[in-house]
């Protein structure tokens, strides 16, 4: 049977993701618990109607979503809520984690009958908002099916990469180009300014080319004009995905130049302060 609305959902994570996530699930009429570390970020969510999650009440909901920072978030999330778990329940992990973290976790779930889904997205805040996510789902085909009523409020689509790990590895590999794309824009960005080059024209200038992209259409004008508020991917985030990559082309014994520059770039750049700073500030790092 489809998770619809009859089913209750805790929701672990309010950050930039997971708030706008739980609201559209809130506004879709699903009965939504949230949770998060620091307890202030759940208010809006409380205002717009959810009910405040206790973790150690998580098998009151048979459906357990998460949207956490990295990989030692989720495992310590994991940690808290792992003895409270029963058989049946299904988590579905919205978080960006390395596929070692993935499988593991997911093998710590089984042993207690619970069904671990993969479901890292793509999209950014924008797209958490607008219910235009991309979802890169890793596990049980059968179960990812069941999914589809919540799926279909967060998502434009869905897409079953394979088992348990293949979804992270479907994201890291998205994020590979995000990451390392997002430093050659700024190059390019830098390069036009020095060249007398009016950088606000670039967007519309190259739009449609063979150079255009979602992330240059949306770094590129905020580079030009130095936007960096709201955040939209942190510095931090990004830099945490290309590590990621990395250490998986390794595990993998293929090496990723281009990639392992843009990591030491995002790397530097967040070891002057800018972790939790916009992408688009890695602008600031070659100016």
């Amino acid at each position: 049977m489809p998770f619809d609305q009859h089913y209750k959902i805790a929701f672990l994570g309010m950050g930039l993701m997971g708030s706008r996530m739980a609201s559209r699930l809130l506004a879709a009429g699903f009965q939504v618990a949230v949770w998060n570390r620091s307890p202030n970020a759940c208010d809006p969510l409380l205002a717009q109607g959810a009910e405040l999650l206790q973790l150690d009440q998580i098998a009151d909901y048979p459906l357990v979503l998460t949207c956490l920072a990295d990989d030692a978030a989720v495992q310590a999330v994991y940690a808290q809520i792992e003895p409270d778990l029963i058989a049946k329940q299904v988590i579905v992990d919205f978080s960006s984690l390395s596929v070692q973290q993935t499988l593991e976790l997911a093998q710590r779930a089984q042993a207690k009958q619970v069904s671990w889904i993969d479901s890292p997205v793509s999209g950014g805040t924008a797209g958490a908002e607008q219910g235009t996510l991309v979802v890169f789902a890793g596990g049980d085909e059968q179960m990812i099916s069941t999914l589809k009523p919540v799926y279909e409020v967060l998502s434009q689509r869905v897409t079953r990469m394979g088992d348990s790990g293949t979804g992270q590895a479907t994201k890291i590999c998205n994020q590979l180009i995000v990451a390392a794309n997002s430093t050659l824009i700024a190059e390019a960005v830098a390069l036009a300014d020095r060249a007398g080059v009016d950088t606000t024209l670039l967007a519309p200038a190259l739009a449609g080319g063979f150079a255009d992209s979602k992330p240059f259409q949306i770094l590129a004008p905020r580079m030009a004009t130095h936007t960096f508020e709201p955040v939209q991917w942190k510095v931090q985030t990004l830099s945490k995905d290309l590590n990621n990559a990395v250490q998986l082309a390794a595990v993998h014994h293929l090496k990723i130049p281009v990639a392992s520059q843009a990591l030491s770039q995002l790397q530097a750049h967040q070891a002057e302060g800018y972790a939790e700073a916009d992408l688009a500030t890695v602008i600031q790092h070659l100016q």
